[in-house]
């Protein structure tokens, strides 16, 4: 273990993968998402009623935080134009005599347009303009109700009978940065620990240091273990960076939820040191083991569900995510972090992690150990 140390510190191939590179990516994707919200998206509006009514609802989409008016247009040819010009992210249509329409119970149609090329901002510019023009219409409703002699509540309960409540749970502010950076710094550090542990075996034939290791013992359990217990002390500070320094950097601080982190990180950790070590085992070719290990964690974001419920993916795609470590630390995080459960609540995905432990380290073990006995007998001959 004290020599493996020795060889991370030393070892270019090491530190930079685990130490120089993990910092770097880790406040990379913070600074990405410092501002936390995408507020005041550019929007343009058409008003052919010029009406009170218009008026009204355009000020109170203004007062949107999600919307803001930069341009006045009068075409759909123009609202193409900026949009492909990328000056605008939506627009609204108020179509000529809305507001005397209304007034004649009339229906009146106006026209909503997103830019779902980009979709996030798409249905945020949706949800805030919906909401108000869903407002403002069932306002014209009441107010023509309570001329005509009817009570207010009474007026009111007719125009709306049934009123939906929302609460929005765990992330109810729609933070980008509480959203996405914890899952894109732990994606990043199992796809660093897994390249970092394919070299571990084969970098001591690469580098001709494996006579050095077999004086010290000759047994793969031990050899395998030592460098687990080394790596796994590298991956413990990546953990203290991340939790105490990374998160509190970034407003991610919640330190009653990291005794439960902690936990299943290490099951991460370990998950991806025995994957990375197996690889070694099998074959020496480095190139080889380092490509087949990118291959491996590089989707990994993409597969875990992160963005994308896994159930909707097809079958095959749910057998890629099934064989990442970081499909069942992502379950078992969004438990433990997000809403904030204890740790019992991420007991089947502790136990997918082990799984992967119990499997890959053995194997390490059996293999290696035939590369070593071979290896004697080469030198023996």
């Amino acid at each position: 273990m004290v020599r493996e140390w020795k060889r991370i510190f030393s070892i270019p191939n090491f530190y930079v993968v685990l130490l120089v590179i993990p910092p770097i990516i880790f406040l990379f994707y913070g600074f990405i998402y410092q501002k936390q919200f995408a507020r005041e998206l550019p929007m343009a509006v058409w008003d052919e009623d010029g009406s009170s009514v218009s008026r009204t609802l355009t000020d109170m989409m203004e007062q949107n935080e999600n919307i803001h008016f930069t341009q006045v247009v009068f075409s759909n040819a123009e609202i193409e134009k900026l949009m492909k010009e990328g000056k605008i992210f939506g627009a609204v249509h108020f179509p000529k005599n809305m507001e005397a329409d209304a007034k004649k119970n009339h229906q009146s149609n106006i026209t909503l347009y997103t830019n779902d090329a980009y979709l996030v901002p798409a249905k945020m510019i949706y949800k805030g303009a919906a909401e108000i023009i869903i407002k403002g219409g069932l306002a014209v409703v009441l107010q023509k109700a309570e001329k005509q002699g009817m009570a207010a509540d009474k007026a009111n309960t007719l125009v709306q009978p049934i009123k939906l409540n929302t609460t929005v749970l765990y992330n109810p502010e729609f933070n980008y940065q509480l959203y996405l950076t914890p899952g894109l710094v732990t994606v990043g550090l199992q796809m660093a620990l897994i390249v970092a542990s394919v070299l571990i075996l084969n970098l001591e034939f690469k580098k001709e240091t494996i006579d050095s290791l077999l004086k010290i013992s000759t047994s793969s359990s031990q050899i395998v273990i030592g460098k687990m217990l080394a790596h796994l002390c590298i991956a413990w500070i990546l953990f203290i960076l991340i939790s105490f320094v990374v998160f509190p950097v970034f407003d991610l601080w919640k330190p009653q939820t990291y005794f439960s982190f902690f936990i299943v990180y290490t099951l991460l950790a370990l998950s991806c040191i025995g994957i990375g070590m197996m690889l070694s085992a099998i074959s020496n070719n480095l190139l080889f083991v380092v490509d087949v290990a990118l291959f491996f964690t590089s989707p990994a974001f993409v597969f875990s569900g992160f963005t994308f419920p896994r159930w909707a993916m097809p079958w095959y795609d749910q057998v890629y995510a099934d064989i990442m470590p970081y499909t069942h630390f992502l379950d078992g995080f969004i438990k433990l972090y997000f809403m904030e459960l204890p740790l019992q609540y991420a007991t089947p995905e502790m136990i997918r992690l082990m799984v992967f432990i119990g499997i890959t380290f053995p194997i390490t073990i059996v293999l290696f150990q035939r590369k070593i006995n071979q290896y004697l007998k080469t030198l023996q001959s």
